[in-house]
């Protein structure tokens, strides 16, 4: 009886010796888990404020805390691409390509460990598709057309496996929507091609995703809001849907220039000049003090902005001096710049009649390279069809 005894407490007290060692390490985990996103979350905040050394920081600091997460490795990745992107020194550009290039590999090769031992882990295939979508970024300014038919189609493939796996990850939708929302606005074949490749392009719903990405995601939220703002003020021209959301980003991310850009525009469009002309005079106090990252670079961004505004308020003579500014600048990071301006210098030529050199000013549009965007998108519009101002 006492053996049967002894037996029985010995082994309730290793029972207890165990739960308690279980407990511990769940209360361990637990902060540690906490901290990590901590660090994301600051790195991210970082990462829009352009501050990028101290978002580098914080990344670091989540992967020394789980080094095998990839999240850490493919948030880093995206911050070294938002760097290489606003960068303008040529050899600090060529070392954060580099690194987002290298990160993209660590990610990827994580998220496959982790969904090895897991094939559920919603959020390891979220970094995966975070950390492709960084190197598809990369590929389309490279234009490596092929490898970004194949880096799309897999980063589909993880979000679909991550939405599987967790449909409440709600970070997930910012780019199953821009997916969907973007693949929607290609050209005819180019679209039904990427419906193959990837998904069919659906306009609303990309808009109901990015939208439920903006009220209810975590890590990607404030860049939900922001693909949100550039959607209703650049495809679907609602410049008071990208107002409030804009307003909010500024205030956010002081430090991001591209969200006072994109607010003057959307001011502007809204006939908001006096406003819009605020928000131009305080950029240009700040290029003009050279405090990063208001950097003398974004000089020809700034004119083409004034271009913008006086466009808009009917001031085509102060437009064409902005606008014929904003050219002066020939540097590859600014070719998106060069390209709006040679196309609001086509439209005010149409709106003054003279249609020939309006279509000169639409194809050297389409001659920039490297220009992206919209631009090059209504340049071929308004080749075939002379803009006409709205009513």
């Amino acid at each position: 009886m006492k053996r049967q005894f002894s037996a029985i407490f010995i082994l309730a007290l290793t029972t207890m010796f165990l739960i308690s060692i279980n407990i511990a390490e769940a209360a361990f985990a637990e902060p540690q888990a906490n901290q990590f996103h901590s660090y994301l979350k600051l790195g991210i905040k970082k990462t829009f404020n352009m501050e990028f050394p101290d978002a580098d920081a914080y990344f670091r600091k989540a992967i020394a805390l789980e080094p095998e997460n990839p999240a850490g490795h493919a948030y880093l990745a995206m911050t070294n691409l938002f760097a290489y992107e606003m960068t303008f020194d040529d050899t600090i550009r060529k070392n954060h390509q580099d690194s987002m290039l290298r990160y993209v590999d660590e990610a990827l090769a994580r998220g496959e460990k982790r969904i090895g031992k897991n094939p559920k882990d919603s959020k390891a295939y979220l970094a995966m598709a975070m950390a492709k979508v960084t190197r598809f970024s990369w590929l389309s300014q490279q234009k490596q057309y092929f490898n970004m038919a194949r880096e799309a189609s897999a980063i589909w493939e993880y979000l679909e496996k991550a939405k599987e796996s967790d449909p409440h990850n709600y970070d997930l939708y910012l780019l199953m929507g821009s997916f969907r929302y973007h693949i929607d606005h290609l050209p005819g074949l180019t679209r039904f091609l990427s419906s193959l490749i990837i998904t069919a392009g659906d306009k609303q719903k990309g808009l109901q995703e990015l939208e439920l990405a903006a009220q209810k995601g975590d890590l990607l939220k404030q860049l939900a809001l922001s693909e949100l703002s550039s959607n209703y003020l650049n495809f679907e021209k609602q410049p008071a849907r990208a107002l409030p959301i804009l307003r909010e980003l500024k205030d956010i991310f002081p430090n991001n220039y591209n969200f006072s850009f994109t607010l003057a525009n959307a001011l502007s469009d809204l006939g908001r000049f006096d406003d819009a002309f605020n928000i131009a005079w305080e950029l240009d106090k700040n290029i003009r003090t050279g405090i990063p990252p208001f950097a003398p670079q974004i000089r020809p961004r700034h004119d083409l902005l004034l271009g913008r505004i006086f466009f808009t308020q009917g001031n085509y003579v102060k437009a064409e001096e902005s606008l014929q500014k904003a050219l002066k600048d020939t540097a590859p990071y600014n070719a998106r710049v060069r390209a709006l301006a040679y196309l609001r210098l086509g439209m005010i030529s149409d709106i003054r009649k003279d249609r020939k050199i309006a279509l000169d000013y639409y194809s050297k549009a389409l001659d920039v390279k490297n220009a992206g965007g919209t631009a090059q998108i209504d340049a071929k519009k308004y080749l075939e069809t002379p803009y006409m101002p709205k009513p």
